[in-house]
């Protein structure tokens, strides 16, 4: 039950990259509508507006041209306006002339009513506003503050006319505006959705041909894929081919490991069968055999499983100062000198790494006299490490032989013959090699070995 429901959490975790992309893409395509239509729709709001207030400003100018003063000092127009709605009742269309001590000379329009002049207020300019002194109908109006010739009064020239117009412009324009970018919105969409769908394809393409080599139908991922996916597919091909190898070289350990054991067992078992006197001896001898054969395999197994890391990087001088002071130990007869390159980095892993240099700082502490000398220098992409004792060295006829598992010059000394055979394995393992030399400045054996170095 638990693992249903850590599976379940995994898989809405992942989510779908069609589902994001998609997603990303409709509320980026919403934004921009969204942001877009607004601004349009301000611009075009204005326009309407603006075209709106233009008329009933010629028909302001027009008032002003047309007035002048009557006997009474009042004012009255030379000329009638040409609008007719100004005559009919309630038509939508008003004008009024306001001066302090004379009646307003309004339009017939107005009929019973009359338009609200502020007292404290004075636009020589013309002033825009809208208002709702009139409770069934909304009015745009504009207004300005003239005085005629022949009068010392400040008229104030009125015209309005009901928003119901306007109004109506404006939301006919805002239902255009939201149908039209609600289909384009959705045209996007889809548009987006055709894009993901064709552009994503070769990756459903590389599930399917991942689903064949998992069903055993192939081996390779051998399709042509569009340029950005080609290193993917190269890069699985490439661990495909890794494991095949890893599979292959654990089989192979598998299968000399069993052959190494089978003689050792065989003799074991005869012994046994016959009841051999030196039976206990013979368990012994065998024994340490197979022993000798498990570390061996088990050395080549844990670094074969550990190359194939990229990151394996390994410090060379903490290496070897952790093996010298564990040698020392060891040996304190034995002085042991460090030398050359510090900053050195090894493609391998820290643990090989001190097991090859354990194997063979302490073969020269143990088999030379009283010195080890150990240099370390970069050249061509490799480490190289150069461990040289001053005991008396082996014949260059010999050193071959030491590279076997099990080899032994000095039988004196305990050991089981392994140390170089797994230091040569390990190091062709991650790509280096070992090679046994004389040494010019102490006498003794030289070993070189050298490793790739990390970049």
């Amino acid at each position: 039950m638990a693992r249903r429901i850590l599976r379940r959490r995994r898989r809405r975790g992942s989510g779908s990259l069609t589902r994001r992309m998609l997603g990303i893409s409709a509320i980026w395509i919403l934004v921009l509508l969204v942001g877009g239509g607004v601004a349009l729709d301000r611009v075009l709001t204005s326009a309407i507006t603006r075209n709106f207030d233009s008329a009933l400003d010629y028909v302001l100018t027009a008032m002003i041209a047309s007035s002048e003063i009557g006997p009474d000092g009042e004012v009255r127009f030379n000329r009638p306006l040409a609008d007719q709605r100004f005559l009919e009742p309630y038509s939508g269309l008003y004008y009024q002339i306001s001066g302090r001590g004379y009646e307003p000379f309004r339009s017939r329009s107005l009929w019973d009513r009359a338009l609200e002049v502020g007292p404290n207020h004075s636009d020589m300019e013309v002033h825009t506003f809208d208002s709702r002194e009139f409770s069934q109908e909304p009015l745009r109006v504009l207004e300005r503050d003239v005085m005629l010739p022949g009068s010392p009064v400040v008229w104030r020239f009125q015209v309005a006319q009901g928003r119901t117009i306007l109004d109506e412009q404006i939301a006919v324009l805002r239902r255009t505006l939201v149908r039209s970018f609600a289909l384009l919105g959705l045209g996007l969409i889809f548009m987006s959705v055709l894009q993901l769908t064709y552009g994503l394809w070769p990756l459903r393409r590389v599930r399917i041909a991942i689903a064949r080599i998992r069903s055993g139908r192939a081996a390779r991922l051998d399709e042509t894929f569009p340029q950005e996916i080609t290193p993917l597919v190269e890069e699985l091909n490439a661990l495909l081919a890794h494991n095949e190898t890893q599979a292959e070289e654990a089989r192979r350990h598998a299968g000399n490991l069993a052959h190494a054991l089978k003689t050792p067992l065989t003799v074991i078992m005869n012994e046994a069968t016959a009841n051999s006197a030196d039976l206990n001896t013979t368990v012994i001898r065998e024994a340490t055999t197979m022993r000798r054969q498990v570390d061996h395999h088990l050395a080549r197994a844990r670094a074969v499983g550990r190359r194939g890391s990229a990151q394996s990087r390994a410090e060379v001088w903490p290496s070897l100062e952790a093996v010298e002071r564990a040698v020392a130990r060891l040996y304190p007869d034995t002085t042991i000198d460090l030398a050359g390159v510090r900053h050195a980095v090894a493609h391998v892993e820290r643990q090989d790494l001190d097991e090859m240099l354990g194997n063979l700082i302490e073969n020269a502490a143990k088999y030379g006299g009283s010195r080890v000398f150990v240099t370390v220098s970069e050249e061509a992409g490799f480490v190289q490490f150069l461990i040289e004792d001053d005991g008396a060295g082996i014949p260059e006829e010999q050193r071959g032989t030491l590279f076997k598992r099990g080899a032994r010059l000095d039988t004196d000394k305990p050991g089981t013959g392994l140390g170089l055979a797994i230091v040569r394995d390990v190091a062709e393992i991650y790509g280096g090699t070992v090679a046994l030399e004389e040494s010019e400045d102490l006498g003794g054996l030289l070993v070189r070995l050298r490793l790739p170095a990390a970049e």
